[in-house]
């Protein structure tokens, strides 16, 4: 009996300090998450006030351009730019360039670099590690480096003023790093599948195109996107190889409003948003799959 009174008086003490230090914990932990949403919130204004200036910009002509501020909204909204550069300017026939141009060289990037990353890390061979060291040694050399010699090179086999110049040149420069993306992810990978493929007497073209690469759907996801978006932008390739405007691009097409006398700038504002628009959508649809797919190779095992 002694004992359980004194183990009822002490139990007041024990249960103060938690009931105490509950609300203090629950102040710190709302300011803290009050705080970071404040600073994404502030972050992100920075990030979309760009866009929202670039279309205002775009709906503009010359004369609100120069003589009011360049944060005014458009008086009179200017929505015939568009229609302007999309048949005036030839921008549905660069916009479609970009789009086929894109897509064959990601396509290409992507397989080439998924066979080379699998035959790397799945399949032992003699020079496999100088292979690997070879290609990665293209993320160190300067794409301005290489104008010179790839402009010789395509002129000797008269690429020059041909889109395969551009699309060779886009797969070159993007297999190195989407093989290390590749790369980090592959090794995570359970090989029994695979040595379960082989029991099954499956050839190993079988086990690379109906195994391996539907399991690695994340992260080709993710150089699917990386790699859209350089291509997309580019501009030092295509102003290089490229001189006549049935090949060239929508980064390249935007020189066509700038003139020797006149630059029609809300032309060019309303180019730069049709630019811009296939891949903000892209990137709002999958913009999660850029993280799952680097994520998912972060960690071996």
């Amino acid at each position: 009996m002694k004992m359980s009174v004194v183990q009822q008086q002490k139990q007041p003490n024990v249960s103060t300090p938690l009931i105490t230090q509950r609300p203090a914990n629950g102040i710190v932990n709302r300011l803290g998450y009050g705080l970071l949403y404040l600073t994404l919130g502030i972050i992100a204004i920075f990030q979309v006030y760009p866009l929202v200036w670039l279309f205002f910009f775009s709906l503009k002509d010359n004369q609100e351009v120069f003589n009011n501020s360049p944060f005014a909204l458009p008086t009179s909204p200017k929505w015939e730019n568009y229609t302007k550069v999309w048949t005036e300017g030839n921008i549905s026939l660069y916009f479609f360039n970009s789009v086929w141009i894109t897509t064959i060289s990601v396509l290409l990037t992507v397989l080439l670099a998924s066979f080379v990353t699998f035959a790397i890390t799945r399949m032992k061979w003699k020079f496999s590690k100088l292979v690997l060291g070879l290609f990665m040694v293209g993320l160190m050399i300067p794409v301005h480096s290489t104008l010179i010699p790839l402009f010789s090179f395509f002129l000797k086999v008269n690429l020059i003023d041909h889109p395969l110049s551009v699309v060779l040149s886009y797969t070159a420069f993007n297999l190195p790093i989407t093989i290390m993306i590749l790369m980090g992810f592959y090794y995570t990978l359970p090989r029994e599948v695979e040595e379960a493929a082989i029991i099954d007497g499956c050839s190993i073209h079988r086990i690379f195109f109906q195994i391996t690469l539907p399991m690695t759907a994340p992260v080709l996801s993710t150089t699917v996107i990386i790699n859209m978006i350089y291509n997309w932008n580019e501009f030092v390739f295509i102003n290089t190889f490229i001189s006549s405007d049935k090949y060239k691009t929508l980064t390249v097409g935007i020189q066509n409003f700038i003139g020797q006398y006149m630059t029609e700038w809300g032309a060019i504002g309303a180019t730069l948003m049709i630019s811009i628009i296939p891949i903000l959508i892209a990137f709002f649809f999958f913009s999660n799959r850029i993280v799952e797919g680097i994520a998912a190779g972060s960690v071996k095992g």
